[in-house]
This record gives C-alpha cells, structure tokens and sequence, in this order.
C-alpha cells in the first residue's frame, strides 16, 4: 500500500463521529458556556471530514492520470487547510493579547458558518485573507495555490498550453491533453505537502491552542462578561 492510501486510511478511523456539548460542559463548565471553543472544535473536525474526503478523491483521480481533477481538488484541500490554520492562528492571537476575544467568537461564525452566495447571514472570510497568514507560517502554501489555481482557471497554461502545441514554422496548432506530462510528476509531493500541515495543525497546534485558550477563558470570564456585545 502506498503512503498516501495507507495515511488517509489511518485518517479514515480516526474521523471524528460526533462531539456532545454536554461532554465539553463536563470537560470545563466555565469555558465552555462560550460559544467560541466549540465553533473551534465544530470547524476542525469538519475541516478533517472535508480534507480526507477530498485528498482521497484526488488522490485517486491522479492514479488513473485524470491530472486536472486532480489538482483542482488538491485546490480545495489547501483552502480547507488554510481555514485551520487560520483559526489557529486567531486563537494565538487571543492569547497573546492581540485578538480581542468577542472579536474572534464572531470570526468563529464567519468561518464556521460563512456565506458567498447569502444563503446564510454570515459573510465568508476572504480565502486571500486567509492564505496569506498561512504562508508566514508555512512558506511555499501560496505558491502552490497560485500553481493550483492556474489549472481551476481557463488561463493560458491550463487551456491554451495545456492542450494546444503550435508548430509556428509550419503554421499548425496541433492539439491534446497535455497536463499529465506537465504536472503529474508534482502531484504527490504536493499532496504529501498538505497532509504534513493538516497533521501538523490538526495534532499538535490545535489541541495545544484549544486547552491554552480554554485556561484563559477560566481566568478572564468575569471580564469577558462585563464586554460581552450583544451578539450570538
């Protein structure tokens, strides 16, 4: 079995199957009466669904050469990934101070229930706005995007040279598909990138950032209830 199949099989049986608020109640009663941490842990198993679902599929269309497919929803998995990076990120910055918490509780319900299309009442975040503080932290993540995003868009290298060769000497266009030569090489490395972040994020940065921030919500309760705005 290969690396790949064999990490997303062992990610398969691990795929959160439910999370019980009554348990978080139990877990830490204080923290857990705000919304905040349990967004948190809501977007990070969903964001796990999401990339096991979708680097599967990826994976398997880059084993039967179907490369465009493949690195299209590879595009998906790095903007699923950033989402966690980011609330990461956020989550840090409430702990340093730097992040006012009824601020991030409502980043929470933008990321957790943001809308492009208005179908609900929360605003998406803007995916830029969240790939470029994945970079600072993992350099080469907006590269990739940018590389992946050439092949979601009819630009020049996915369309025009993706599957068409011009002889200018003979005056021909001569064409075919051409994107597994240009891009398979690339695919799994690129897809071995992204489960080492997700790993990384999901193992060890959340779970740390998550018990940290459940600690301070204990400490600064009272002061968060005398700021509370009026929100959900």
């Amino acid at each position: 079995m290969h690396e790949i199949e064999q990490r997303l099989d062992d990610w398969k049986n691990n795929l959160c199957q439910k999370v019980e608020v009554a348990a978080l109640l139990s877990r830490n009663a204080i923290a857990h009466k705000w919304k905040a941490p349990f967004r948190s842990l809501i977007i990070r198993e969903a964001c796990f669904w999401r990339i096991h679902d979708l680097l599967s599929q990826s994976y398997s269309l880059h084993n039967y050469h179907q490369t465009l497919g493949s690195r299209i929803l590879l595009r998906s998995v790095l903007e699923t990934l950033s989402t966690l990076i980011y609330l990461n990120h956020l989550t840090k910055n409430v702990l340093a101070g730097v992040e006012d918490f009824h601020s991030f509780s409502e980043k929470t319900s933008r990321l957790l229930l943001g809308s492009k299309d208005k179908s609900t009442k929360h605003e998406a975040i803007n995916i830029n706005t969240v790939l470029d503080k994945c970079d600072d932290r993992y350099p080469g993540i907006s590269k990739l995007y940018a590389s992946l995003s050439e092949s979601a868009h009819p630009n020049f290298e996915s369309t025009c040279f993706g599957y068409a060769r011009s002889d200018q000497e003979n005056h021909i266009t001569v064409f075919s598909n051409n994107l597994r030569e240009m891009y398979e090489d690339q695919q799994l490395s690129s897809i071995k990138f992204c489960m080492m972040i997700f790993e990384e994020e999901y193992n060890k940065e959340w779970e740390t950032q998550f018990e940290r921030l459940e600690s301070w919500l204990v400490i600064n309760d009272s002061e968060l209830e005398s700021s509370k705005p009026n929100w959900p």
